[in-house]
């Protein structure tokens, strides 16, 4: 409801509370008269006030209503009620009775002669007054009704009230400011919205030779990967009205609000002309149709089915384009997927190291940078993030010299940027006791020391026993360049990697001291050689055969191997991770000076950078090429 309406019922309110208070004082010439007090009595006892002489005045009002009044005094003051300045206050108590209608006066014994004053009164109602009567109680009613569901039961997408079918958000193409420019990298990308843009543009070029608009586009990625900002760079582009709707406006209290939000959404779209809607979170309600009938499965389905008919319902004419975004493109309804509904799919991935160098380049604009800071490197070590992580580290490193009030951008900022969105802020815990601190340390420098040994593991990129978010240590490993395939021997390595820990305790501390801190290791190593064996076809005797479970009918009950074929890919598991741990606990036996000399100077540090790491290897121990690497590390034979 618009803010104005709720003005002017609250206006309506105000004024009629004030002639009911106007209303208890009656102005009659120079006197008012003030009632203090309202008492309701029974006849009887009306009438026996009446013989006292108790009143001074009745009042009779359409033959059954009876009032007395008590005079109580006198008072003189000024009134604002009244123009006249000058009034005298009668304050009065007042009773009322109702008598028998057909009753005259005369049969209660009340003279018309006798010293106390008798008013008769006949109201005529007006239709106004009565029909004002009637509906007043109806209007309360509903002022009531539209206030309870607007702050008890408020509702995403209904601005508050659950009958509105209101949805989506529309931004106009003067506040679309984003333009493909502000997309840095992703050119494949870009290059395959810019046919939607020149459409929207030029619809009669295509409309000449017989080609059709793609009517929905499907952007699909993982989170912040750019999806929203890439759909709004369209509109921006192509100067058209932008509607945007998520999930969670659809969601609604009644029963078929889904499906009619979806009609009022592409009704407003196809009234501008040329729109392009977005549809975020698609998923959600775009999700496999199943066999529950929950009223909410059910909202879901008539939700899709709506969807679905307006996909159909779009023809070579409408100048709309529809762009939906999900991060689980697996999960949607294979009716959504076909021909002449999705027409183009477009993958949103990671950012390479080329475009993250143009994401960083970006965000530096109109900050200044000390020269020493090395964007390159930066942009190798940040693997795997994608823009939005880039944006808060710089945001992150901006905030550290804004509180430091410098006006300059270091590079120290960026590595404590980098480190805080990576791994989590500093936390130092000042009461951990000395031999945890030495477990600790112990765990640590073993991941390290086996990666900078075996051949196919990772760098390390930097060691820390300072607690960082949810973890007591860190060590951050970071691959020299991206990365698209595994192979068996890098799986192998990191299973080895991971199992460091267990053996380093056996060796350190013997088996009657072993920890619980292993345990997150254990999950990540057989998650690793169970998808090895199941997934990727790595085991030779299993070999290529996917043994990993359907996931892609949510109602499977079974698995598609017997049990003896289970119990072979235990007994692989396990002998997997046993040929590995003996090889780490090899790794240590061979490398135990060299751990207790290093765990000596993290204790001291508690950080220690890839350079200070890979320095001290050299001072404390004698360097390795990568044969002898590959000859000490060996590799598990099953």
């Amino acid at each position: 409801m618009k803010k104005w309406l709720w003005f002017v019922l609250l206006f309506i309110l105000l004024v009629t509370w004030a002639i009911q208070v106007y209303k208890t004082i009656s102005v009659q010439g120079g006197t008012i008269e003030v009632v203090r007090d309202t008492k309701q009595v029974s006849l009887n006892d009306f009438l026996k006030q009446y013989t006292s002489g108790t009143f001074t005045k009745l009042v009779l009002e359409d033959d059954t209503s009876l009032k007395g009044y008590q005079d109580l005094g006198t008072w003189n003051s000024v009134s604002f009620m009244s123009v006249q300045k000058k009034l005298v206050e009668q304050y009065v108590n007042l009773y009322e009775t109702n008598k028998p209608l057909g009753t005259s006066l005369k049969d209660l014994w009340i003279s018309l002669t006798w010293k106390v004053i008798v008013d008769v009164k006949f109201n005529e109602k007006s239709w106004r007054s009565t029909l004002l009567q009637d509906v007043w109680p109806l209007i309360v009613f509903f002022i009531i009704l539209m206030l309870l569901f607007k702050f008890a039961m408020p509702k995403g997408g209904a601005g508050g009230f659950p009958f509105s079918v209101k949805a989506g958000k529309l931004n106009t193409s003067k506040n679309m400011k984003t333009k493909f420019s502000d997309v840095a990298g992703m050119d494949e990308v870009k290059m395959e919205l810019s046919e939607i843009v020149d459409y929207l543009k030029n619809p009669l070029k295509y409309h000449k030779v017989g080609a059709r608009h793609p009517k929905w586009v499907l952007l699909y990625g993982q989170p912040w990967s750019g999806k929203t900002l890439l759909a709004r760079a369209v509109a921006g582009e192509s100067n058209v009205p932008f509607f945007s709707v998520s999930w969670s406006e659809f969601m609604e209290m009644l029963v078929g609000m889904w499906a009619a939000k979806v009609r009022e959404l592409f009704g407003k779209a196809k009234a501008v002309g040329r729109a392009i809607i977005f549809i975020d979170e698609i998923d959600a309600i775009g999700k496999k149709r199943g066999v529950w009938s929950t009223w909410g499965h059910q909202e879901q389905e008539q939700t899709l089915n709506q969807i679905l008919t307006e996909m159909d319902g779009f023809d070579n004419t409408t100048n709309i384009i529809v762009i939906a975004a999900t991060n689980r493109p697996d999960i949607l309804d294979p009716a959504l997927m076909r021909a002449w509904r999705f027409d183009r799919k477009v993958y949103v991935s990671e950012p390479t190291y080329e475009e993250r160098l143009l994401i960083f380049d970006y965000y530096l604009k109109g900050k200044k940078l000390d020269t020493s800071i090395n964007i390159p490197s930066l942009a190798k070590r940040t693997s795997g993030l994608v823009g939005a992580d880039i944006e808060n580290i710089v945001n992150e490193a901006a905030l550290k010299e804004a509180k430091e009030n410098r006006s300059l951008l270091t590079q120290n900022d960026f590595e404590y940027a980098l480190e805080k969105v990576i791994m989590g802020p500093e936390k130092k815990i000042k009461s951990m006791k000395e031999e945890e601190k030495n477990i600790i340390a112990f765990h640590e420098l073993g991941h390290a020391v086996t990666s900078h040994i075996l051949p196919h593991a990772d760098p390390v990129e930097k060691i820390s026993i300072v607690r960082r978010g949810q973890a007591l240590w860190v060590t951050w490993i970071m691959p020299n360049e991206d990365m698209y395939l595994s192979s068996k021997a890098k799986f192998l390595d990191e299973v080895i990697s991971l199992l460091w820990w267990r053996a380093a305790e056996e060796v350190f501390f013997g088996l009657d001291n072993i920890t619980t801190w292993a345990s997150n290791d254990f999950e990540k190593a057989t998650d690793i050689i169970t998808s090895m064996i199941v997934k990727y076809g790595m085991d030779k005797d299993l070999w290529t055969v996917a043994y990993l479970e359907n996931t892609k009918n949510e109602y499977t009950m079974f698995r598609g191997y017997s049990e003896k074929t289970a119990q072979i890919i235990d007994e692989k598991i396990k002998t997997y991770m046993a040929d590995c741990y003996e090889q780490s606990k090899k790794l240590v036996i061979q490398n135990k000076e060299l751990i207790k000399k290093l765990s000596v100077v993290l204790l001291d540090k508690e950080y220690l950078s890839k350079e200070e790491f890979e320095s001290m290897i050299i001072d404390f121990a004698q360097p390795k090429d990568k044969s002898s690497k590959t000859s000490s590390a060996g590799k598990p034979k099953v």
